[in-house]
């Protein structure tokens, strides 16, 4: 993958996992469909993608930024 394509990855999955984590978009939803059992457990799965995310946002950005330090001129 590119240096853009890792770093939109990583910027929209922050975004979807930051909503899900701190709205309550996924209980509604599972709310709605019926899996509200499942509610219980989103933070064992939520938390965690949201650090991966965070993580490869923060690869991206300092990969883009030794990419332009030593680029030659």
């Amino acid at each position: 993958m590119t240096d853009k394509g890792i770093l939109t990855t990583g910027i929209i999955g922050t975004v979807i996992a930051a909503l899900c984590c701190f709205t309550p978009v996924l209980v509604i939803l599972f709310g709605v469909v019926g899996l509200s059992a499942v509610v219980g457990y989103l933070d064992y799965v939520l938390l965690p993608a949201l650090a991966f995310f965070v993580l490869l946002t923060i690869y991206a950005l300092w990969r883009r930024l030794a990419r332009r330090q030593y680029r030659p001129r």
